[in-house]
């Protein structure tokens, strides 16, 4: 079987993302056959190599899963406690799941969780090129020359955020598709253009929508769902 890299491993494992996987082997915590590993280059062979992750031997996953979930305020985007209320409590499956992006404590809506690692890296790299779309509430009624200023773009942390498309649902709210994902981003450029967000919802990412799908409940992605986001992930753009 061919070799692969180690933190690729980890991630096709389910264990965690690429990233947090070179974070672990950096600070030492992965060990393969017994020996512990600090070099990010090592590659090991799937069928024979012994891999422990903090000394909990990291088997090869089985069948994938994708997931689709309706966040509810109040929860965190991450696998760790810490004495924090995490997205993957809402998932009553044994399979290691790892959610894709974030969403900040008080937004709400869809967020995918899987336990693929590819998908998990392409999804998450920032090159990646996928439409997100939320619906925005502001504390008060919003002008037309907000949203327009919205819509072209606003002066962020040193750069301009990318045009973004821009509907309005009535005086306080709005849909909002952006094609970047930079921390806390739609509160912030909200902000910018004197206003303050009430309520913050995801409802749609790439083609996955949210639907109908009740707060804090989740589902399994369609076949078809998932065999086009496998699509755009495999796009020659798209590869990372």
């Amino acid at each position: 079987m061919p070799l692969v890299r180690l933190q690729k491993y980890l991630s096709a494992a389910g264990v965690c993302s690429r990233r947090k996987g070179e974070t672990y082997i950096r600070q030492g915590r992965v060990k393969v056959n017994g020996q512990k590993v600090l070099q990010l280059g090592t590659k090991v062979d799937p069928q024979q190599d012994r891999v422990e992750v903090a000394g909990r031997l990291v088997r090869p996953s089985g069948e994938k899963v994708y997931i689709a979930l309706n966040k509810p305020r109040g929860y965190i985007t991450s696998c760790h406690h810490g004495g924090r209320r995490v997205v993957v409590d809402l998932i009553d499956l044994k399979a290691r799941l790892f959610p894709v992006g974030r969403l900040d404590r008080e937004t709400t809506g869809l967020l995918l969780l899987t336990n693929d690692g590819h998908l998990h890296h392409q999804l998450s790299h920032p090159s990646f090129d996928h439409e997100k779309e939320y619906a925005v509430t502001v504390q008060r009624p919003i002008a037309d020359n907000d949203l327009k200023r919205l819509a072209e773009g606003i002066p962020l942390l040193g750069t301009r955020t990318r045009p973004a498309r821009v509907r309005r649902l009535s005086g306080r709210r709005f849909v909002i598709v952006l094609r970047e994902g930079r921390n806390r981003q739609i509160r912030r450029m909200v902000r910018k253009v004197g206003h303050d967000v009430a309520r913050l919802k995801r409802i749609r990412m790439a083609n996955i929508r949210l639907g109908d799908l009740p707060t804090g409940a989740w589902r399994f992605l369609s076949s078809k769902e998932r065999n086009k986001l496998l699509q755009a992930i495999a796009k020659p753009g798209a590869q990372r």
